[in-house]
């Protein structure tokens, strides 16, 4: 296995700002110049291969997407200011590109020509979806309109391409903090607080706390002052206020374009190429299910604030009656300790980041058959990153090469400040019959060491970077003939379940697993039989709660992309999570300016992440359940699933695993049937 090469080498990562620029626009000009060539075929030359529109883009995102991935992981500001504007310019080309009339007349004689000659039944299932999905972007992108409605049409896409790009790049970039006394962060662990910049402001000390996850969460977990959470809460919400016009503006673009293009609204666009089909399926989908969680989570609430109550009587704190906002995680984390004598910070102390991240990517490859290999060089952005080479678990030559796997794990100044997977390189069938092979990237920020600890991961942090792991797999087992369907490019309503299944049931609750993958930074030893116990039956504790959180989110999102005209998006951010998350707030801040999945690709799309909990949860109970960590399942799901990526329609993907239609059966019994059960 180790005297293996690569038949592919990684991408270089030293380039200039100027090269980012250059070589960024060479490759849409070559691009562009095979877009001309088919625009200016007859309709009689018009066939499949006379279109190699698909391999065209396929390279031209090849060089273009890591130039465009600097700018969330740079030290450099010159290179991410480079990054940032080579995206421009890639997403302006493709609002051109989109908008190109003879080209899309191309696209429909060929298909055309395809159906006339007897050649359509010919071509495999995935080539024929290809053509059906590249005539039907031209029907969508509004080339059917006349030629001065085209014009300002693309010149609404540019604009709205460009405020999300900014919103983006703000969101990126944010570097602010917030001030306490030590005094102020009574509750806060030490081994936080020692992680935090102090200096001396007038005649006292404070820290410094960033707004990065690892600083800002153990504030409101576990601070007991309630003004300092409150604070906290506030700053966090208020820390990207230059956002808010910015996503007026995108929102108000994607009311016209959506017009344009025929649609009731922008929400009704998005949908139609989804599972959901429609915008108010989407609607009903959420509606029904808040109905169900607002008694779980009233009942979850009135608990908690009897706790407060008791706690503030304790403290010999005010109380008014009313749950706040900035009470939630802390009385959910003091609620899930008196009744199941559960210390997260204890748990905390056995998932040191050494132990934990290897442990995760040994389960995954048992399961799905594949081997990742450490390379060793300095060919990356950052000294931190690790680099992988991925192979079939027993390859033998080349042809079992997999792919490449890229590791971001710790927060830095100006990085992406949560967790993603990016597919920097997509897999793909090349021209000469060879196969090009993908690269994926997580970029995360995991706890660093301190002083009096090394890094360590709280259980929170295990799920999520199991789920994003998911992603990566999803990257990099896909084989498809054409980089269009490679990996997560499935229906943005399905995309979360593959790695919801794996995270949500298969292995971060199993008690084997957790055994496996803790150790304790001090002793070695994993969590004992009681602390698992423990930490599984924590799962369900206030889940009406947390579910209601991301129905606010799913809500709003899709409120926004509904309603026909402008609103007051603070007031309606701040009074839809009051009435739906059952938290009142203080002061409204303009949370809706953090709110990065709006422009990020989930536009009218939040929904998804618990509309495709139905599915995870159903191929769990039908396949995995039995045995969770079986290999031969394992397979199963890596051919049916994750091999043929979007290339066919997620439901026949489905239905293939399953031997049947998906149902939320499993779902419902599986959030309502524990709920039930859970410790309230």
């Amino acid at each position: 296995m180790a005297s293996l090469t690569p038949p592919q080498a990684p991408p270089r990562w030293n380039h200039t700002p100027e090269e980012v620029l250059s070589i960024t626009k060479q490759a849409l000009a070559q691009n562009k110049a095979v877009s001309d060539k088919v625009g200016a075929l007859s309709e009689a030359e018009c066939n499949f291969e006379t279109l190699p529109l698909a391999n065209a883009e396929a390279e031209a995102l090849i060089i273009c997407e890591p130039l465009g991935f600097y700018q969330n992981v740079s030290l450099s500001k010159e290179l991410r200011d480079a990054s940032n504007e080579a995206e421009a310019l890639q997403r302006d080309f493709d609002v051109e590109e989109s908008m190109r009339l003879d080209v899309f007349k191309a696209k429909a004689a060929a298909e055309s020509n395809l159906r006339k000659s007897g050649q359509w039944e010919k071509l495999s299932d995935e080539q024929r979806r290809l053509v059906e999905k590249m005539v039907l972007d031209g029907k969508r992108a509004g080339l059917a309109l006349p030629e001065k409605e085209r014009e300002v049409l693309m010149k609404l896409k540019k604009e709205l391409s460009q405020a999300c790009l900014e919103f983006s790049k703000n969101f990126n970039e944010e570097d602010g903090n917030i001030s306490f006394t030590l005094e102020e962060l009574d509750g806060v662990p030490s081994d936080v607080i020692s992680g935090y910049s102090k200096r001396t402001e007038g005649s006292k000390e404070v820290y410094d706390v960033t707004f990065k996850t690892p600083d800002i969460s153990p504030i409101f977990k576990f601070a007991h002052n309630p003004i300092t959470r409150r604070d906290a809460q506030e700053g966090y919400e208020d820390r990207l206020k230059q956002n808010v016009p910015l996503l007026e503006k995108a929102l108000d673009l994607r009311r016209r374009i959506a017009a344009m293009l025929g649609y009731d609204t922008w929400a009704d666009y998005v949908t139609e190429v989804k599972m959901v089909k429609s915008g108010k399926n989407a609607e009903n989908f959420l509606d029904d299910l808040e109905a169900k969680l607002r008694p779980v989570g009233e009942k979850e609430r009135d608990i908690l604030l009897q706790l407060k109550k008791e706690e503030h009587e304790k403290r010999g704190l005010p109380f008014d009656g009313e749950f706040y906002l900035w009470d939630y995680r802390y009385y959910d984390r003091l609620y899930i300790e008196k009744t199941l004598d559960l210390d997260e910070s204890l748990v905390k102390e056995y998932f040191p980041v050494a132990v934990v991240v290897p442990t995760i990517l040994k389960i995954y490859q048992d399961l799905l058959g594949v081997k990742f290999i450490e390379i060793k060089d300095d060919n990356v952005w950052h000294p931190e990153v690790q680099q992988f080479a991925v192979w079939d678990k027993d390859a033998k030559d080349e042809s079992a090469f997999v792919g490449y796997c890229y590791l971001d794990l710790f927060p830095r100044a100006a990085k992406y400040s949560h967790a993603a997977v990016w597919g920097l390189l997509p897999g793909y069938e090349l021209p000469s019959g060879k196969h090009h092979y993908p690269l994926t990237a997580m970029v995360a920020n995991l706890a660093k060491p301190t002083p009096e600890r090394p890094a360590l991961m709280r259980h929170d942090d295990v799920t999520t970077f199991f789920h994003e792991m998911g992603h990566v797999f999803h990257g990099l087992l896909s084989r498809t003939k054409y980089a269009r369907f490679h990996g997560t490019s499935v229906a943005r309503d399905f995309v979360e379940a593959p790695s919801q299944m794996l995270e949500n049931w298969c292995v971060c609750w199993e008690p084997k697993v957790l055994e496996k993958m803790s150790s304790h930074y001090k002793t070695q030893e994993p969590l004992s039989p009681e602390l698992i116990d423990k930490l599984i039956r924590s799962r369900y504790v206030n889940v009406g709660l947390f579910y209601l959180r991301q129905l606010f989110f799913a809500k709003f999102d899709l409120k926004v992309h509904v309603d026909k005209e402008a609103a007051d998006y603070t007031k309606l951010w701040n009074d839809l999570r009051e009435s739906i998350s059952l938290v009142k707030g203080g002061k409204a801040q303009p949370g809706q300016g953090t709110f990065g999945h709006i422009v990020g690709g989930y536009d009218a799309g939040y929904y998804g992440y618990t509309y495709s909990l139905v599915f995870a949860a159903d191929m769990y109970a039908t396949v995995f359940k039995k045995d969770p960590l079986n290999p031969v399942l394992g397979k199963l799901y890596r051919d049916k699933i994750l091999l043929v990526g979007g290339s066919r329609d997620e439901t026949d993907s489905l239905e293939d695993f399953l031997g049947r239609s998906p149902n939320s059966d499993a779902f419902l019994e599986e959030i309502f049937g524990k709920v039930a059960n859970a410790s309230l």
